[in-house]
């Protein structure tokens, strides 16, 4: 029987790259995302429109994939909401809004998948970001989100694991998605053209370049897979080109 995984977010830079590596892997993907990608290149064997900070809207998910399919062998929690205001800023709806996109959403999330990974002795990868480290201005809300979303991910995988599901966390720095573009665009890194500008961020990096989304789906696919990863739970797993390894005093 074909493996299948369910990857919020999917239409994101992340998540779509995650899709392709399932499914040139071998396995049914099932995609959820708030907005339809109109040139879907066909890595999705089933997709949801729907919006992850709605709990209601999570409870509709899990029923639709337990009326279609009998198995789910990972969750891939990527879907996450940015906003990019001062703290003094932020409204606390907005504050909120953070937290159910990005933290809420997947306490439901597992609390749904837990019996049917149970029975496949499958996994959970939760996206954070390297902000849950090192942070900068003007993305209070996010940060936090993605540093409560760590801490979540050691809970899960302790009391998971006695029944065999396993639970990592990848924490990927500047990637080339439209959320480091939106981000670039608060102007905190100059005026210049959007491709001079990541481009100017890539050589801060030791490896000189920001990542491919394709380099974060490879190591959410390792994680997942059973075959490759089964003695990893409770980790985090860094993918930023060695930013956090280099002194910000010598960039």
């Amino acid at each position: 029987m074909d493996k299948v995984v369910l990857i919020t977010g999917v239409f994101g830079g992340i998540g779509y790259a995650t899709a392709r590596v399932f499914s040139n892997a071998g396995w049914r993907v099932i995609g959820v995302d708030r907005q339809v990608k109109e040139d879907d290149e066909g890595f999705l064997d089933y997709f949801i429109q729907k919006d992850i900070s709605k709990a209601e809207n999570i409870d509709t998910i899990f029923a639709r994939i337990r009326e279609k399919y009998s198995v789910l062998n990972c969750l891939v929690n990527n879907a996450a909401l940015q906003v990019a205001k001062s703290i003094l800023d932020t409204t606390a709806d907005e504050w909120d809004l953070v937290f159910q996109s990005n933290v809420r959403s997947v306490f439901i999330a597992v609390k749904h998948a837990h019996d049917l990974l149970k029975k496949t002795k499958g996994s959970i990868v939760n996206v954070s970001s390297v902000h849950a480290y090192a942070t900068s201005k003007n993305i209070s809300a996010y940060a936090a989100s993605k540093g409560a979303l760590l801490a979540f991910t050691r809970s899960l995988a302790l009391e998971f694991c006695d029944d065999s599901i396993r639970v990592n966390c990848v924490i990927p720095g500047a990637v080339n998605t439209n959320m480091l573009t939106d981000g670039l665009s608060r102007g905190h890194f100059g005026e210049e053209s959007l491709e001079v500008m990541i481009d100017k961020l890539g050589m801060r990096h030791p490896v000189k370049r920001v990542g491919d989304p394709e380099d974060i789906g490879k190591l959410i696919f390792f994680l997942a897979d059973n075959d490759q990863s089964s003695f990893i739970t409770g980790q985090s797993f860094i993918a930023d080109g060695g930013a956090l390894a280099q002194l910000s005093t010598e960039v």
